[in-house]
């Protein structure tokens, strides 16, 4: 049985509380986070602190805190025998430095505290200082049953940025669709199927291959008149920035 003490109670320590309290083989000792309110779910499920001098010892430590807190929590936690991770996509590993055994848990999933998500399908990148840490890490990754990755912190920095050009930047322009729809009284589910089928596509088609619409095939006519009718300079600016680069990729 493996021990954790989660730390951070945010959108990602959330989900992780949920998946490692209902994982084989893990044994969740502690969840610590400055405010009680944010883990009320857990009361009475697993011990819950809001003092950091009183975190047990454990075999492995994680930090699912923001990326500007991460340095700041370790040097809280001070000397540790266990491993300690952070679960970050841009942060490397070397901020852990002051621990001897050290290492990165990153989920690679966009996560809500109000929407379930499934960690069997959540790819999990892992690095840590000794092969042994590693070992460990995917020990822990494993008991969701996700796949799992060994990533190393340039790999993981370059994955978080495609991460944001595939999701957080792609559900902007999901809110852009939204508004337009909404400006013009039309229910923005009319375009779910639309979504869905562009994603599913690329399971069996690269992206390049994939994509269509009037900036690929040069249609000048069309572009125009969307540009017309678009109201929001923001929009108009998107909408040309992202045809051309569409017309000038690779």
């Amino acid at each position: 049985m493996i021990n954790v003490v989660l730390l951070g109670a945010g959108n990602v320590g959330t989900h992780l509380y949920r998946a490692l309290n209902k994982a084989n083989d893990i044994a969740l000792l502690q969840w610590y986070n400055r405010s009680a309110n944010a883990m009320k779910e857990a009361k009475g499920k697993v011990e819950l602190t809001t003092e950091i001098d009183t975190i047990k010892e454990a075999d492995l430590y994680l930090l699912a805190v923001s990326d500007s807190s991460i340095a700041l929590l370790s040097n809280e936690l001070g000397k540790r025998k266990g491993l300690v991770a952070h679960t970050a996509g841009s942060i490397p590993m070397h901020v852990l430095d002051k621990h001897l055994n050290h290492g990165v848990f990153y989920p690679l999933q966009t996560f809500s505290k109000q929407k379930e998500v499934d960690f069997h399908k959540i790819p999990l990148c892992l690095e840590a200082n000794t092969a042994q840490n590693l070992l460990l890490l995917e020990q822990v990754a494993k008991a969701p049953g996700g796949p799992v990755y060994t990533i190393d912190s340039t790999q993981r920095k370059a994955l978080h940025i495609a991460a944001v050009f595939v999701n957080n930047f792609v559900n902007h322009l999901y809110s852009v669709g939204e508004q337009i729809c909404e400006e013009h009284q039309v229910p923005f589910s009319v375009l779910h199927p639309l979504i869905l089928e562009t994603a599913d596509k690329i399971k069996s088609l690269s992206p390049e291959a994939a994509q269509t619409g009037p900036a690929l095939r040069g249609d000048q006519l069309v572009l125009n008149e969307h540009l017309k009718q678009l109201t929001k300079t923001t929009h108009k600016e998107l909408y040309s920035i992202i045809s051309a680069a569409i017309q000038h990729h690779g």
